[in-house]
């Protein structure tokens, strides 16, 4: 519990389920463990160049497939050309989890993620509102929160800007999409500095991971397991 009362899940939005305090510390712990070893390549950790010159003030590694706006490639060439790190089976399952925990039984049945976005924000990153639209796939959207709390602002899937919802995302907390809310524009304004626990292994900063199911195909996809790499070590 990260406060002095639990907070409840809530339905933000048809489709959209925040549920606070899903990850065990220990989970988010391997979780920072593996991102780190992601970070570091085939494909480094970098600030992602928009195609109108900016530069998101988020740090962003992939994995499956990468993200380049606004298209998914297995290599990185607008990085370095190398193949992006294969999506592990293990991260697939945690995603089926994710869903089965925010629907229920009323949700989809074969949940296969195959593309992980993970972004690190440090104190003063934000993220735009914006959709999550270069999927094939009209699959959920899974998203894990470790580190820092922030304000993830969740809206509508006509325009930018309101109605709206400001939720505050915790360490451990999940947050799915899909649905009616698939499309929604959605985005972080801020994150509030000095909340991580270290217990997580960050210190400082947010973690987000993001799961997607992209509809493209594809054999990237590492040997089954139903443990975290770092619990066999």
């Amino acid at each position: 519990m990260t406060g002095l009362f639990p907070r409840p899940r809530a339905v933000v939005a048809p489709g959209a389920v925040h549920v606070p305090e899903w990850l065990t510390v220990e989970r988010q712990r391997e979780l920072v463990a593996v991102c780190r070893e992601w970070a570091r390549g085939p494909v480094p950790l970098r600030h992602t160049a928009l195609p109108g010159g900016g530069v998101m003030s988020v740090r962003t590694v992939c994995v499956g497939w990468h993200w380049q706006p606004y298209r998914y490639a297995r290599t990185a060439d607008d990085v370095n050309g190398a193949r992006v790190a294969a999506f592990p089976d293990w991260l697939a399952e945690l995603g089926r989890e994710a869903v089965a925990a925010a629907y229920g039984e009323e949700g989809p049945a074969a949940y296969a993620p195959d593309a992980a976005l993970v972004n690190f924000y440090d104190g003063s990153a934000h993220m735009g509102m914006h959709q999550d639209k270069e999927e094939r796939s009209g699959a959920p959207v899974v998203s894990l929160s470790i580190g820092d709390s922030c304000v993830f602002r969740f809206g509508n899937p006509e325009r930018r800007g309101k109605p709206y919802t400001d939720v505050e995302l915790a360490s451990g907390d999940l947050f799915v999409f899909g649905g009616p809310s698939r499309y929604a524009f959605h985005g972080v304004p801020r994150v509030r500095p000095g909340t991580a626990g270290p217990a997580t292994g960050l210190s400082r900063g947010r973690l987000n991971i993001t799961l997607r199911e992209t509809g493209l195909g594809g054999d990237g996809r590492q040997r089954r397991s139903r443990e975290f790499p770092n619990s066999r070590r």
